[in-house]
């Protein structure tokens, strides 16, 4: 069963590091060898795993998405963030993370990032480890 967590965003563009909460919610499960599928339900914000020991790193990647998607580049979609859109389908809404031995194997620079592209907001993610 999925178990859902929020996270509050506080601009309208920004990388939010939740490897911590999705830690905290394997650890809960109690899962200690398998995966970790880490969901994010909307059409404006995705999810990336990443580096996390430079936030320049993530300033990179938000500043270069904003100069290949522009927010007001002429767009149809009448709500006036079809850049945000665009934005998470690139980014994707989900990543699958190994676990071993109750803890995520990640890379040792690696974080899983909620990208926000429409904020600020609060947001779902779901984390299902089995």
């Amino acid at each position: 069963m999925p178990v859902s967590i929020s996270v509050k965003s506080g601009a309208r563009a920004e990388m939010i590091d939740i490897t911590g909460r999705v830690q905290e919610t394997l650890r809960q499960v109690g899962v200690k060898d398998g995966q970790c599928l880490v969901y994010v339900p909307h059409t404006t914000a995705g999810v990336t795993i990443n580096e996390g020991a430079d936030p320049d790193v993530c300033g990179d990647i938000l500043a270069r998405l904003e100069f290949l998607v522009p927010r007001n580049a002429g767009y149809r979609h009448a709500e006036g963030n079809a850049d945000s859109h665009i934005k998470t389908s690139l980014m994707g809404n989900s990543v699958s993370v190994l676990v071993e031995e109750g803890s995520l194997v990640l890379g040792t620079w690696q974080r899983i990032f909620l990208c926000e592209f429409d904020g600020p907001r609060t947001r779902r993610v779901f984390v299902a480890c089995k």
